[in-house]
């Protein structure tokens, strides 16, 4: 079985529609921030920013399957000295268009470089809003796991009594734990920031995000053989890290130079699908969480 990589070069509006209902597992995308990238996409106005938007996601709604997850990298920026609400605004509109807003994520930028404004300093982290078109969705959480850390050491060397049992949360959200059950562990489920640094080598495009970025999305929401969309393509991160990843992709990009790059560059990648041999396997591959 071939991985396709299918590129549209064009308006992502109007190259959405060419899209079958339901075809993608997961969509991973950055699209110009406003007033931002003016050279190369035009630059939206944070007033108008919604209004443009708001097309776009309703082609992606229509093109995600409903066990499908759609991850959107974005960041408002300062007018006037404070805080345009344009991220928020697009939020709850979209949840209008039938999107759940399910989770949010924070990318810190490990590398990033310090500065000083009269009244802030510089940003080192981005969001990446996950929504969702369904309460179950798919997603596979070892994927994901991480080393459980030097802090096991300490943590769990002397456990108390209230360790041992399931602790009711302090703050009443009524979410309990258990401390002694991550005793002889060696892995953990992360938090929702991810600690990456930015890509400071990719000289073909000015706002190419590192490759761990989609990486991590792609093993969380994604299986081999899945279909993972990127509207606004770019240098191709997403595509090339999900056809290495052995998962389908599809791209469409507006500037044409960026379309041709990644035209010449994406390869077919050959993928060999395997029954599960065991219960476990078979139970991971269709596993699904529902929100609570």
């Amino acid at each position: 079985m071939e991985i396709k990589t299918d590129l549209f070069l064009g308006d992502c509006e109007n190259e959405l529609k060419k899209l079958s209902d339901n075809c993608v597992d997961l969509i991973f995308t950055s699209p110009p921030y406003a007033d931002q990238r003016k050279n190369t996409y035009g630059g939206i106005h944070p007033n108008k920013y919604v209004d443009w938007f708001l097309p776009i996601t309703e082609q992606l709604f229509r093109v995600l399957k409903p066990t499908g997850t759609f991850v959107l990298n974005i960041k408002e920026r300062v007018v006037n000295g404070e805080r345009s609400t344009y991220v928020l605004e697009l939020t709850l509109e979209m949840r209008k268009q039938g999107w759940l807003w399910t989770e949010e994520f924070i990318w810190h930028k490990k590398n990033c470089y310090p500065g000083k404004w009269p009244n802030r300093f510089r940003d080192a982290w981005e969001r990446l809003l996950q929504f969702n078109k369904d309460k179950k969705f798919a997603m596979y959480q070892e994927a994901v796991m991480v080393p459980m850390g030097d802090w096991a050491k300490t943590r769990l060397k002397s456990l108390s009594e209230t360790d041992k049992t399931r602790d009711e949360s302090k703050v009443g959200s009524g979410f309990g734990k258990n401390i002694s059950n991550w005793l002889d562990r060696d892995m953990a489920y992360p938090t929702n920031v991810l600690h990456l640094a930015t890509e400071c080598n990719n000289k073909n495009h000015s706002a190419a995000f590192p490759e761990g970025l989609p990486e991590w999305f792609i093993k969380l929401f994604t299986k081999e053989g899945d279909t993972v969309l990127d509207p606004f393509m770019g240098s191709g991160t997403t595509n090339f890290v999900a056809n290495r990843m052995k998962r389908n992709s599809i791209g469409i990009e507006i500037i044409p130079e960026y379309y041709e790059m990644v035209k010449n560059e994406v390869h077919p990648v050959e993928l060999y699908l395997l029954e599960p041999k065991t219960k476990y396997e078979k139970t991971q591959s269709e596993r699904r969480i529902a929100i609570r």
